[in-house]
Parts: structure tokens; C-alpha cells; sequence
């Protein structure tokens, strides 16, 4: 288990995206503020990985841009990469495939979408159909 960490990390108050003032949207509203440096951009011994999941939250129907930096920065050569995210009401979109694109490498799977609050075993039902 990996956490895509900022280096500056979001309060409750930054992802407010109901406030126009809050940092997500101001983010959202510059895209030049979107690069987000994280505290560490590779998981240890990352090279060793053949399957590789990628959670984030679904932002104005994009992957939240921490996930960018992740995404872009590392080497998914010969890696498997399963994306999944979480959404109130967006779904998933385009985002793997946007995410797949900055990735540049790896075989990329459809992955899954899940709401707020997905029914107990839900995700564990997903993984297990994946027979991996």
C-alpha cells in the first residue's frame, strides 16, 4: 500500500469545492497550479510490482492532479495497472485514459467506479472478479 501524499497536503477546508476561494478551485480554475509536488513520487522497491492499483477521487471529472505527478513520474513497463476511483455523482469518465496517456507506459484496464459509500464487500467483489 502506497499513499500519493502532497507535499503541502489538503486541509477540509482546501477541498472545498464549493468555495470559489477554497485550493481545489482554484486548482481547477488554473491549471498551471495543478502540478502538485508530492512527499514521495515512487513506492519502495515500486520495480518489483507486476499489478498496480490506482485509487483517487473524481474532481470536476477529472482524477484528483495529485494522481498526475504519481501517474507520469513512474515506470509502469510490463505492469498491469487496474485504475479505480470514488465519486459523489461524477463517473468515471475519461480518467483512465487520461491517466494512461501521462503514464505512457503499461497495460491500462477499465477499472471502477465507486460511490460515497459502497455496500460492504463491494470492493472486495470487484477485486476478486478481476481474478488476479
Amino acid at each position: 500500500m502506497f499513499e500519493i501524499t502532497p507535499e503541502n497536503p489538503y486541509s477540509d477546508a482546501d477541498l472545498d469545492w464549493r468555495d470559489d476561494n477554497s485550493r481545489v478551485t482554484r486548482e481547477h480554475d488554473d491549471q498551471s497550479l495543478r502540478d502538485i509536488v508530492l512527499s514521495q513520487v515512487t513506492p519502495d522497491a515500486f520495480e518489483e510490482y507486476e499489478t498496480v492499483f490506482v485509487g483517487y477521487p473524481v474532481w470536476w471529472q477529472m482524477a484528483a492532479w495529485p494522481v498526475n505527478r504519481f501517474v507520469r513520474d513512474n515506470d509502469f513497463v510490463r505492469k498491469t495497472v487496474i485504475p479505480f476511483c470514488t465519486s459523489t455523482s461524477s463517473s468515471m469518465g475519461s480518467t483512465r485514459q487520461t491517466l494512461e496517456q501521462l503514464a505512457g507506459s503499461g497495460e491500462w484496464l477499465d477499472g471502477q467506479r465507486f460511490g460515497e459509500n459502497p455496500q460492504d464487500g463491494m470492493v472486495e467483489d470487484w477485486v476478486e472478479s478481476l481474478n488476479i
